[in-house]
């Protein structure tokens, strides 16, 4: 077994596809919202592993089902069902609107599904011209080649041969446009109920709503791309709850494992039907591992107190963001929701939100960016007010180095 003092940054160069820049350091432990690397150097996580690690790092909740779940059962594929899976869908429908659950491995296979399923329930209950999907500029829901060119970024879509057809993109937040271009051949619209990627882009309550009603008028379902914004990351479990808007089909990934790889589509029973037995799988989709682990997840983050600690804590951020802007006059404004924050650069700023980035690993904090322009927060929902004081204190030393 290999040490991790034989393994360098620069090994990463020699055997790694390079569609990666990792950072020079090579974190090797964590705990709560803190992380060593090989040198012992410790950093405050505001990145949380963009939006995953929403227990922090090794919370004792998640190693103990871990380690219970390893002593019994791995894998068996979906020619038998196992008991945490089922106990995860279960958790899952009580928590949601949804009556069935499909588990897969990450976001980008818990959108493909949705998006197949949405495309087959056309071609069921009206027929082959009723395909078309609208998505929006600027939004992101994976990297399969369906989902990527169902994304509103074309720079990601690009240069891959012909893309999957029947796809449309629009502009977030315009109404107008959307009822415009709606027609009885749309079979489905699918949307973050806040952009992540896209820059932290909350919608505004009369677009969320007013899509839901053109779903309505044209017979098309409504999929909301919670993989970002799921599983308390904005203060509600999922972020539709706090819109009043419920979507006939929702993806969910990134923070269900806590850190362990899963997604799963949650959709109704009328809906569900459609993907009878062969239209669709997943070979690890639903492995017991991986469900005993979101299950003490979910468990443990569906609690009032956990929720409520989220809007708690985007108090504790916002504050911290402003005060810092009173010193730097950086920012234009602060967006988002609960724990899913942008702080958007000012004019002077443009561009710079890389830099902001790497300043900060430098001082031992991580943050993220969303696009050029905007530094993001995905924290841990469970951070520690110790914790984001002292990570302020190193984005204040970042923030001072780049203003020298």
């Amino acid at each position: 077994m290999t040490t991790n003092s034989q393994v360098e940054r620069k090994d990463f160069n020699d055997v790694m596809v390079p569609c990666y820049n990792p950072m020079e350091v090579i974190p090797v432990k964590g705990e709560g919202a803190r992380v060593w690397d090989q040198t012992g150097k410790d950093y405050i996580d505001f990145a949380g592993g963009i939006a995953v690690s929403c227990l922090g790092h090794c919370h004792p909740i998640m190693v103990n089902a871990l380690q219970e779940q390893s002593q019994k059962l791995w894998h068996l594929s979906n020619v038998m069902t196992n008991e945490p899976a089922i106990r995860l869908a279960k958790k899952l429908t009580e928590v949601s609107f949804a009556e069935k659950v499909f588990f897969a491995n990450s976001g980008a296979e818990a959108n493909e599904a949705a998006l197949k399923l949405a495309r087959r329930w056309a071609v069921d209950v009206h027929s082959e011209e009723k395909s078309e999907i609208i998505a929006f500029k600027q939004g992101f829901h994976g990297r399969t080649f369906f989902t990527v060119t169902v994304g509103g970024q074309a720079a990601y879509s690009d240069g891959f041969g012909p893309k999957p057809g029947d796809i449309t993109h629009l502009e977030y937040n315009n109404l107008a446009e959307l009822e415009a271009h709606m027609s009885d051949k749309t079979c489905a619209i699918m949307m973050e109920p806040l952009q992540g990627e896209g820059g932290i882009i909350s919608p505004t309550s009369e677009f969320v709503k007013g899509v839901k009603a053109l779903c309505e008028k044209y017979n098309a379902l409504l999929i909301f791309d919670e993989v970002q914004t799921g599983n308390g990351r904005t203060g509600d479990f999922y972020a539709y709850q706090g819109l009043g808007v419920t979507p006939d089909i929702l993806s969910t990934a990134k923070s269900l494992g806590g850190g362990f790889p899963i997604g799963a589509m949650l959709t109704t029973t009328e809906l569900a039907q459609h993907l009878k037995v062969g239209t669709h799988g997943s070979t690890y989709g639903g492995n017991p591992l991986a469900c005993a682990i979101a299950e003490a997840v979910v468990e443990e983050v569906s609690k009032p107190d956990v929720l409520n600690g989220v809007k708690e804590r985007e108090q504790w951020f916002r504050s911290g963001l402003e005060a810092l802007n009173a010193k730097y006059h950086m920012f234009s404004e602060i967006r988002g929701k609960g724990l899913l924050l942008g702080a958007a650069l000012n004019e002077e700023w443009q561009g710079r939100a890389r830099d902001i980035l790497v300043a900060a690993g430098e001082q031992g904090l991580m943050v993220l960016v969303a696009g050029v322009n905007v530094v993001r927060f995905t924290p841990s929902l469970v951070i520690t007010k110790e914790e984001v004081e002292l990570g302020f204190e190193r984005l204040d030393k970042a923030l001072a180095s780049l203003t020298k």
